[in-house]
């Protein structure tokens, strides 16, 4: 402990009247605060600049935070400043600093270093932070960074927040890496609060931990140095990731209260609702969602080799409801999702949209999404031929009790697989679907049947066939001979039994292979049928 005076300033150190006050509130518990009378020199960011009546050495902030003197009795120690300029680099690495910490407004003239540090709570509200580094930072309770501008990046690799993380209207600007939050491996023991954040440069949560909630309501990420404005694979939330936007009036919030950190006015360009805005690739690959993915209003602005990576995402809802992105790809490969919200104008179109492998069991459109329009959404997925996108949308129809619907997708699979095959085939397909829609259509079998035993038994009735065997077979019945060509495999001793010549003789044939062909379409039909594919 600092051998203090009898007022409680410590010996030989020569403490400056700004630095004097600072200590007494320290002691007390209270607050320090130097703002200025005129509103406008009290900006942190501002141009103006802050004298030494304001300004406290960071040398002094460190004695404070890790050896400073007891509370006053009856008091709780802690360091809350207003409108303070910290002076030289503040350097608490590896240090434990048990008392509350709660900056508001202040300025910092060199970096922040907390790596390895642990904290109770921490609290910097609208400060300017040349940069903050807190690589496996350790808090006990939260880290709060609301309305603050961090120039140069903030490091929180590794780090442990106990409950809270506040980032929500924050502005930080890359490092020299390109990366504006490096968080990689970060835990955020409850949520994570980014909401009208604005990152320059790579937002990076690789295998991040979110006890609760994710949510970047309203925030802006623009990455113009590299691939990914979002980077964030293997990212566990255990309960809702948020891209979405986020009202700003009173209204917009319950109670008229918005969250802590949020200013509340009028959002950008006058508008009452501030859309997520992605400008740059985002990867959210492997990720896992306890209750959702919710993507409601989102503005994706990518370029042609940029992507919004979902591959093998696991949550029970995806809500697919943001803007079409009009370049880039939008990829689900491998993802699982018990419920897909979307809207048919929020996907990509052909080329913009990949997912193979991409399971899920419901389907709940918002707004118009009939049928055709759904398989112009696989087929805008299945550049070239792909069963698998076919079939699992016919399973979700299925599920759902739409039978017939997903009868058609089945229809729409062979006709696309039809293309894919050689003259022959293309030919035996043409037949098939024109006959009997490829067996999805059995009624259809029924009908040509009974045209063409209806056109047979005309024709034979007014021909006469000697037997084949003199006072032997069955009478002539033209009806039942029709009958007997047309069905395969069975007989009813009319097929047979008569010898026919020229034209009777090829229209028998005809009426033979016909009959083989509808047979086996039907049969293929009801096998897919019995399969359920």
């Amino acid at each position: 402990m600092t051998e203090q005076t009898d007022g409680g300033l410590p010996h030989g150190l020569d403490l400056t009247p700004a630095e004097q006050g600072m200590w007494q509130a320290f002691r007390q518990g209270s607050t320090h605060d130097l703002r200025a009378a005129e509103h406008e020199r009290n900006d942190p960011d501002g141009p103006h600049a802050w004298g030494p009546e304001r300004s406290v050495r960071a040398t002094v902030v460190a004695l404070l935070l890790l050896d400073g003197p007891p509370a006053l009795p009856g008091r709780v120690a802690a360091l809350k400043l207003n409108g303070v300029r910290i002076t030289g680099r503040l350097d608490l690495s590896g240090g434990t600093v048990v008392p509350y910490v709660e900056l508001h407004n202040c300025r910092f003239d060199q970096q922040l270093l907390l790596p390895e540090c642990h904290f109770t709570t921490l609290r910097l509200v609208g400060c300017a932070i040349p940069r903050l580094e807190a690589a496996r930072l350790h808090t006990e309770g939260d880290l709060h960074l609301p309305r603050s501008v961090i120039r140069h990046g903030v490091r929180l690799t590794d780090a442990h927040i106990g409950t809270d993380l506040l980032l929500n209207q924050a502005v930080v600007r890359r490092d020299r890496h390109g990366v504006s939050v490096a968080a990689d491996g970060l835990t955020v023991g409850q949520d994570l609060q980014a909401e009208m954040m604005r990152s320059y440069g790579e937002l990076s949560l690789r295998g991040a931990t979110v006890g609760a909630s994710l949510s970047l309501r309203g925030s802006a990420l623009h990455n113009p140095y590299g691939r990914r404005a979002l980077n964030a694979p293997q990212l566990t939330v255990e309960r809702t990731l948020y891209l979405t936007a986020v009202g700003i009036s009173g209204s917009a919030f319950p109670g008229g209260t918005p969250p802590y950190g949020i200013t509340p006015g009028t959002p950008e360009r006058g508008t009452r609702v501030q859309r997520f805005e992605c400008h740059g690739g985002a990867r959210l690959d492997d990720g896992r969602f306890g209750d959702a993915v919710d993507l409601s209003q989102a503005l994706f602005v990518m370029q042609p080799d940029q992507e919004l990576s979902l591959r093998r995402v696991q949550t029970p809802e995806l809500r697919f409801l943001g803007d079409r992105p009009e370049r880039g790809r939008v990829v689900l490969s491998g993802a699982r999702v018990t419920n897909l919200v979307d809207r048919y104008d929020s996907w990509p179109g052909p080329g913009g949209l990949t997912m193979a492998g991409f399971f899920y069991e419901n389907l709940i459109p918002l707004g118009r999404f009939p049928l055709p329009l759904r398989l112009e959404w696989v087929a805008a997925a299945t550049p070239e031929y792909a069963p698998e996108p076919y079939e699992r949308l016919a399973a979700a129809l299925r599920d759902s009790g739409e039978d017939e619907d997903a009868r058609e997708v089945l229809l729409a699979k062979q006709r696309r697989r039809r293309e894919t095959l050689p003259l022959a085939g293309r030919a035996w397909g043409y037949l098939q679907d024109w006959a009997v829609a490829y067996g999805y259509r059995p009624g259809r079998a029924a009908v040509w049947m009974a045209v063409l035993w209806a056109l047979g038994t005309l024709y034979f009735s007014h021909q006469h066939f000697e037997p084949v065997k003199e006072h032997e077979g069955p009478a002539w019945n033209p009806e039942l001979y029709t009958l007997d060509l047309l069905l395969p495999v069975v007989d009813l001793g009319q097929g047979l039994a008569w010898k026919t010549t020229g034209l009777a003789q090829w229209l028998s044939a005809a009426l033979i292979l016909l009959g083989w062909v509808l047979a086996t379409t039907v049969a293929a039909g009801a096998s897919r049928l019995l399969r359920r594919q």
